[in-house]
């Protein structure tokens, strides 16, 4: 009996690769929703762009439980965060500056883009070969390109050290890997202070200085830098996956129109957002229903890219041959103009490319592991200098059964991380509090 017992407990453990993370992470949800509450009303598809688009579903913030768990993840400075700025003018002078500091020519987002591609790709050493994690080693891409796009100047290595170490933290509490390290944010809120009269833009005249500092450690050193990490993790992870495409681009470099076929097809298959939520001001008249003022509404990037589209989790990006992004009814990568679009909807498919082209020319790049929407992994591959005859086999077989372990040991992290988060979230409620006091 105790060998069957110990043969039982050596082949749970043997086999929980298989059947652990799921099982953790439906646990965690529906945690989630005890502490949290089943908040809020999801957006069927067909009428997604309707009411996302709406001018009663400008709301962001108050008003919606949920807010204080974003804001606790973004801290410090949430309430000025673009994103989470409620409609008015404060929002609307963030948001003129944030496309003044980042409308540049084509020609100059590139230029700048090559420089500091090539700066950071050169640093990267992999020998005859190596183990990276995308994610890791495209954040101080980004983290010096936005640098020199607000302080117009080089990014000093102090300063990307900084950047890099607050993005990391936030993302890595996002995906509840982490619990959030507020002394680390605080280092560049601290450096962001200092170097404040620095920047050659001028900032919104409707924030007070301490708030500005804010507004640039959330808008540009904390959500661009993470969300482009995450979009080239995702997209150089798909290229590892599918070797014919990868060579397609390496030996097309300047094929721009193939190039944006398997952008939009990684940003279908693999939208940066999860679930999006806006608070309606009013209420909203559909034709066989009312979406009442003050209803929390949850739009499903995911679910509306899946829709209608044949063999929807396949990557496939000739199925945009001859079908241009804009004439899709479900996709919307960057938002809709209607209601907080993306501010780097311009430059990020520009500088990706760039990065893309860069990073190409140098190595290339093999995987085993596992590749989904949230990216928890950070997008492990196996790198080699291009044009190297190395074979990856053993690397491979390596990455898939270290990936599968870790897959483990994260699901029961994000389980005690999130949980804790989440409660203390719900304890510290920035978010109401803020409200509660009269601020807007």
């Amino acid at each position: 009996m105790k060998r069957l017992v110990l043969a039982g407990a050596a082949g749970l453990v043997a086999t929980s690769p298989k059947w652990l993370p799921g099982r953790v992470v439906a646990m965690r949800n529906r945690i989630f929703t005890l502490v949290n509450g089943d908040e809020g009303y999801q957006v069927p598809v067909e009428d997604f762009r309707r009411v996302y688009a709406d001018p009663a579903a400008d709301g962001r913030s108050e008003g919606a439980a949920l807010s204080d768990l974003f804001w606790y993840w973004l801290a410090p400075g949430p309430q000025v965060h673009q994103e989470h700025l409620e409609p008015g003018p404060r929002y609307d002078e963030v948001a003129k500056t944030t496309r003044n500091i980042l409308v540049k020519s084509k020609a100059e987002s590139q230029a700048l883009t090559e420089r500091v591609a090539a700066r950071v790709l050169d640093r990267i050493e992999t020998g005859p070969g190596r183990l990276l994690r995308l994610r890791d080693e495209m954040m101080p891409v980004w983290a010096e390109l936005y640098y020199e796009l607000v302080f117009g100047e080089p990014c000093p290595p102090e300063a990307r050290d900084l950047i890099v170490g607050h993005a990391d933290d936030v993302v890595s509490a996002l995906k509840c890997v982490r619990p959030r390290n507020m002394r680390r944010r605080a280092r560049l809120t601290a450096y962001l202070r200092r170097r404040l009269d620095d920047v050659p833009h001028p900032l919104p005249s409707r924030l007070t200085r301490e708030e500005q500092v804010f507004y640039l450690q959330g808008t540009f050193f904390n959500t661009a830098v993470v969300q482009m990490s995450e979009a080239m993790a995702h997209l150089l992870m798909v290229l590892a996956e599918h070797p014919q495409v990868q060579r397609r681009l390496a030996e097309n470099p300047d094929d721009d129109e193939y190039f944006d076929r398997v952008l939009d097809e990684c940003l279908r298959t693999y939208p940066l957002f999860g679930i999006a939520h806006r608070i309606t001001t009013g209420d909203i008249e559909l034709a066989d229903r009312t979406i009442d003022a003050g209803t929390v509404l949850l739009f499903s990037y995911p679910e509306f890219h899946h829709a209608g589209v044949d063999r929807a989790e396949e990557f496939d990006p000739e199925r945009w041959a001859g079908c241009p992004a804009h004439q899709q009814r479900n996709f919307l990568p960057f938002g809709v103009a209607q209601n907080r679009p993306c501010p780097a909807r311009g430059l990020a498919p520009v500088t990706m490319r760039v990065v893309t082209r860069e990073f190409l020319r140098r190595f290339a790049l093999t995987t085993s592991a596992a590749h989904t929407r949230s990216i928890p992994n950070r997008g492990p591959v196996f790198a080699i200098p291009r044009g190297s005859r190395r074979n990856p086999r053993t690397a491979l077989a390596y990455l898939a059964v270290r990936d599968r372990w870790e897959d483990v040991w994260r699901s029961l992290a994000q389980l005690v991380f999130g949980t804790y988060m989440v409660l203390d979230a719900r304890r510290l409620r920035l978010c109401t509090k803020h409200f509660q006091g009269g601020n807007r």
